[in-house]
């Protein structure tokens, strides 16, 4: 599938056992350094198309590839980072430390290129002193923070982040928004929070009863109030004008 996409899903089907279909002919192309949202109400799909570009399920048909290379079930692609839902997916390790060396040292670094790596990245989060604390002991906003960071310490290329703003402070929110405007990742962000999106993303697709049913910029999918209304979301508070009320003298 040689396109020039980072990530290039066509004509995407799946459904689980004995269950209607979630996926119905998706078709989804992202270029080198997108940061795309993609929003829907419970149950649209976004994290089964995550789980499925990341090879964790196997679709019924259709394609899908990262920087023109198939996505293969059940094998890794270190291009790709996936930031799960629920960050106790994904922190396991006794250590934050430990957390964050896990994938470096699996691909190849050493203790101490990791170590190096890790302060560095910890100090830019501010939050060195996480270290040596047990992930089940962090905070949900901790917890968040650092399932981000234990991803893209590893530099993938593309990087699927699964409501990625859920749990965090406003400090820690802001923190994460500025990250990913810096970012030179492509990204596809599923989120329910459509300010931050806005913030993020220039260009959002929407999913609803397992299909695209829009795809454009940010601010004009979601200024249209019938279609965040028909997709069960409200029209963003910042895009909806306001007028200064009238004093009477």
């Amino acid at each position: 599938m040689q396109n020039g996409f980072h990530i290039s899903v066509k004509n995407l089907e799946f459904s689980f056992p004995l269950q209607e279909p979630v996926l119905k002919g998706v078709n989804i192309e992202v270029g080198s350094g997108e940061k795309v949202g993609i929003i829907g109400p419970n149950g649209s799909g976004k994290t089964t198309l995550f789980l499925l570009l990341a090879g964790m399920l196997a679709p019924d048909s259709g394609s899908m590839a990262i920087l023109d290379s198939p996505v293969r079930t059940g094998s890794f692609n270190s291009n790709l980072g996936f930031v799960f839902q629920n960050p106790d997916d994904q922190l396991f390790c006794p250590t934050v430390r430990d957390d964050l060396s896990f994938g470096l040292l699996n691909l190849g670094y050493s203790k101490g290129e990791a170590d190096s790596m890790i302060d560095a990245y910890l100090t830019r989060l501010e939050m060195s002193d996480l270290a040596g604390r047990p992930p089940h002991n962090l905070s949900g906003g901790e917890k968040r923070m650092i399932s981000i960071a234990g991803v893209i310490i590893m530099n993938p290329t593309v990087v699927l982040l699964d409501e990625p703003e859920s749990s965090l402070d406003s400090r820690a929110r802001r923190q994460l928004i500025e990250f990913i405007r810096n970012t030179s990742e492509t990204l596809l962000i599923a989120s329910h929070d459509l300010e931050f999106l806005l913030e993020t993303c220039e260009r959002t697709l929407v999913l609803d009863n397992g299909r695209i049913c829009a795809d454009g910029a940010s601010r004009e999918i979601m200024g249209d109030e019938l279609l965040m209304n028909s997709s069960g979301f409200e029209k963003p508070h910042s895009l909806v004008p306001h007028v200064e009320p009238h004093h009477r003298v």
